[in-house]
Parts: C-alpha cells; sequence; structure tokens
C-alpha cells in the first residue's frame, strides 16, 4: 500500500509529465522558507521549493525569472522586497514546467510575462492553465530588457530540456540564469514529451559554455549557484552518458542490460530525489535507440 501511495504522489512538479515532486512536497507549503542569496551585483537568487528564481533589484523596479507553486506566492514577494521594496517590472519563465510557472497568475497581476511561444502553448495544453498563468509576450529567438541600466537577454535554445527553454543573462552583472538546461552536480531531466532531446540538450549546453564569459555567475534550474568550471563538468557527464549508452546500444545489449550496466562508478553520486540513475539510463535509451 505505502509503494501505491507512493507512486500516486508523484505526478505534480514539471508540468503533467517528467519528474515530480511527492504529494506532501506538492501540497503542503507551509514549511517552506524562501532563501534569499546573492548571485552577484544587484542579481539575487531564491530557493524555496521547485526551481531556482532569479530576481534583478533595481531602482525602476525588479525583474523575476520563474515563480515556483502558486502557494508560495506570497513568501516569493515578500522575499522580493526584502531584496529592493519597488514594484515588479517583468516577469520571464524559462519553460513550462510547474514548478518554474505555478505563480504566474499571482504576479501577472503586476506586471507582463515573457517568454518562448511554446511555453505558452504548453502552460495552455499541458498545464491545463489559462488567463493569467500565459505569458503575454512570447518571442522565436529571443528578445532584451533594458531596465534602470540592465541589458537583459532572453535567448531561446530549441530541443533541449523542453522545446521553450531560454535561458536570461543579465549583461552588466555577468550573470546567467539558465533554467532547467542545468542541473549543477545532479542528472538532469530531459523532458521528452515535451519537446526535449537529450543530444539537443548536450548541444545547447556545450554553445552556452562557448558564447559567454568564462568568469559568468550561473543560476541553475537546480542546485546551487555555480560557474563555467561545474558547468564544464556537467556537460562531461552527458557526453559520457549519451557515448555510455550509445556504444551499448550498437553492441547489441538490450535495454536490460544496459540498465543492469548502469552509468558505472564514475557518476553514480549524480542521482537525486528526482531523477535517479535508472531514470536518467531509461530517459537515454528512449531516446537515442
Amino acid at each position: 500500500m505505502k509503494k501505491i501511495l507512493f507512486l500516486m504522489s508523484l505526478l505534480v512538479c514539471f508540468g503533467t509529465t517528467g519528474i515530480v515532486i511527492t504529494a506532501h512536497a506538492a501540497g503542503d507549503f507551509s514549511d517552506v522558507e524562501i532563501r534569499v542569496l546573492k548571485a552577484n551585483a544587484n542579481v539575487y537568487i531564491l530557493e524555496g521549493r521547485g526551481g531556482n528564481i532569479g530576481v534583478l533589484a533595481t531602482n525602476d523596479g525588479l525583474v523575476l525569472v520563474d515563480d515556483q507553486f502558486a502557494p508560495l506566492a506570497s513568501k516569493i514577494e515578500q522575499a522580493m522586497k526584502e531584496i529592493k521594496d519597488v514594484p515588479l517590472k517583468y516577469i520571464v519563465n524559462t519553460h513550462y514546467h510547474g514548478d518554474h510557472t505555478g505563480a504566474n497568475a499571482h504576479f501577472a497581476k503586476q506586471a507582463p510575462i515573457f517568454a518562448h511561444s511554446n511555453v505558452r502553448k504548453r502552460v495552455a495544453s499541458d498545464n491545463k492553465k489559462t488567463g493569467a498563468d500565459l505569458p503575454v509576450i512570447t518571442y522565436e529567438h529571443g528578445v532584451t530588457i533594458y531596465l534602470d541600466d540592465e541589458e537583459i537577454q532572453l535567448t531561446h535554445y530549441p530541443s533541449g530540456h523542453t522545446d521553450g527553454d531560454s535561458i536570461v543573462y543579465f549583461k552588466k552583472a555577468n550573470v546567467l540564469h539558465m533554467g532547467d538546461l542545468y542541473f549543477q552536480g545532479r542528472f538532469p531531466y530531459v523532458d521528452l514529451n515535451g519537446g526535449g532531446s537529450v543530444k539537443g540538450y548536450l548541444a545547447n549546453i556545450k554553445n552556452i559554455k562557448n558564447q559567454f564569459p568564462q568568469n559568468v555567475i550561473i543560476i541553475p534550474g537546480h542546485g546551487e549557484l555555480s560557474n563555467m568550471e561545474s558547468l564544464q563538468g556537467f556537460i562531461e557527464m552527458i557526453e559520457y552518458s549519451i557515448n555510455r549508452v550509445e556504444m551499448a546500444v550498437k553492441a547489441g545489449n538490450s535495454n536490460e542490460q544496459i540498465l543492469a550496466n548502469g552509468i558505472g562508478e564514475k557518476y553514480d553520486n549524480w542521482a537525486w530525489q528526482f531523477i535517479s540513475e535508472e531514470k536518467w539510463m531509461k530517459t537515454l535509451i528512449k531516446d537515442l535507440k
């Protein structure tokens, strides 16, 4: 019975498909605290439950990158006021999953939401949300927002974590929010049903690694505040994983054999609460076979 209840609880995080949060984690937010950390200059990271939030604080207003879950909206808002008590000017959704867009309706009363066009479509169709939950300003390749003396570059990367991923670069502060194109120190979730691709994911993060300053400070979608050195380690893990599975497939190994062999000792400690080694291997097999 406990096993059944556990499996039933795995239904919430990251939209209607993919990785999950337990029923307790999804339903009870009373004990969640929003932790505020400074990334660099006037850019901050908010840690709570779900994807990491980015906040730009200027004299002309705030920019919010992702917004976790609806029940946390008031706590997020209070944390933002403690950083700088000025109006919210803009919101960015890095992709459509519920732990990054869950509080959209709350914050959309204060400011417009920017996102790739596929995010609007998937919030509406996959997340079953309408009205204020939906981004109102969409783009195909990217857009630049100017606020106070900061230049905020939103850039779309296709077929990676999903088909609507954007990264957000605060140029003056030299801080890059990568959304779920970066799971720091852990196996990523690649949403194959949401337009994601393992090889596309790898290509995207390699491009990002080459396109931004080597001293950039990185806010990952999940994990701790990071840098290019750590991102390189993440790239190497994904490249290793793809090569390992492709070699096994070419050798004629069955899915069961590939799973039994696992990822190997080099990366067996990258498993975490939502993406076990087995789940990562199954994603690789499904996408690469």
